[in-house]
């Protein structure tokens, strides 16, 4: 495996995969999207989470791979500009969360499949930090004699997306089992809203300050 991923200029792989697990396994927005909306909206809601998320993560790998995160990087009033949008819209979405009012018996309610693509596509899209991570992080993982260009990013990008599609699958069903444990403590579920609502303004905040 190893030989053929070197092949297409990928060194390291096993290290690529284990550096990516442990990237997806420190918590930010999109884990609590996902969460939210497999908890609100069942498995459906939450791989649609999911399916948003990884199409995001596809789009600020290709705008990394073509060299924006150079251009935000060298441009901190346009990266600056970015950070505030991105911000503007956590705060926007946990606010909806932190001010949600207490729903009926069921905490799983009819699935808005559009509404959970683009709520994870968008809070994924709009972390100016994560195009700078993917700029600073594929080139760790090249070897620039036997890369083949576009089509090792291309895997790359597949691995990365393998990694998001396993641990956010299991992300779908804890999110799915906590809800219909919850689904009998409705005062527990609101509060567990209203965290979230919490991390995601908080985590606007630090991502303007820092």
């Amino acid at each position: 495996m190893e030989i053929l991923f070197h092949s297409i200029g990928i060194t390291d792989v096993w290290k690529l995969i284990a550096a990516t697990a442990v990237f997806l396994l420190l918590p930010g927005p999109g884990t609590f999207c996902i969460l939210t909306c497999a908890a609100r909206h069942g498995l459906r809601g939450g791989f649609v989470s999911l399916a948003g998320l990884i199409l995001g993560d596809i789009v600020l790998m290709f705008l990394a791979a073509i060299g924006v995160a150079a251009l935000l990087h060298a441009n901190p009033l346009l990266f600056k500009g970015t950070q505030y949008l991105g911000a503007a819209y956590l705060a926007y979405l946990g606010a909806r969360l932190l001010f949600a009012k207490e729903q009926g018996a069921a905490t799983v309610v009819a699935p808005s499949d559009t509404g959970d693509f683009r709520r994870s596509f968008f809070v994924t899209l709009m972390n100016p930090k994560a195009i700078v991570f993917y700029m600073a992080f594929f080139p760790l993982f090249i070897d620039p004699v036997t890369q083949q260009g576009a089509l090792t990013f291309i895997v790359m990008g597949a691995v990365i997306c393998s990694c998001t599609l396993t641990y956010g699958s299991l992300l779908v069903l804890a999110g799915n089992a906590a809800a219909r444990g919850l689904s009998r403590h409705r005062r527990v579920a609101l509060l567990g809203r209203r965290a979230a609502g919490i991390f995601l303004i908080a985590f606007g905040i630090e991502l303007v300050i820092q």
